[in-house]
């Protein structure tokens, strides 16, 4: 059971493959790190030597990762908000902040789809 970042990644996997359940270490930073250590990107993680392991611990500790690159996206965030900024707002009201339609589509974002003024209205019964 190997253990990156503080991260338990899948033994079974790929090398390549088990680096991304890293947050923030996508497949071109998977690629890098194992270039850097020279690890064969198809090697499982199960087949690794505890040197080898080791050498991609030590790489992944120069990237900014897990709760730190959390905390980091969180202050930006923040930040955007406190000031705001139009994409401060977006994020505030829970809608697309990149340039995205919301008129269709955006319903991750947006919710349930309501229907707007669709009471009818009631008829004076004849007595």
């Amino acid at each position: 059971m190997a253990r990156i970042a503080g991260v338990t990644v899948p033994p079974e996997k790929q090398v390549q493959i088990s680096l991304t359940y890293v947050y923030g270490i996508g497949p071109v930073y998977a690629r890098r790190i194992l270039e850097a250590v020279n690890v064969d990107p198809t090697t499982r993680v199960k087949d690794l030597t505890e040197s080898e392991l080791a050498r991609i611990r030590d790489e992944v500790a120069h990237y900014t990762v897990e709760g730190e690159l959390r905390r980091v996206v969180t202050a930006n965030i923040k930040r955007l908000k406190d000031i705001n900024a139009y994409r401060g707002l977006r994020h505030k009201n829970g809608l697309p902040s990149r340039g995205q339609r919301t008129r269709t589509n955006a319903r991750t974002r947006r919710g349930k789809k309501t229907t707007v003024g669709g009471t009818k209205k009631k008829v004076a019964s004849k007595t």
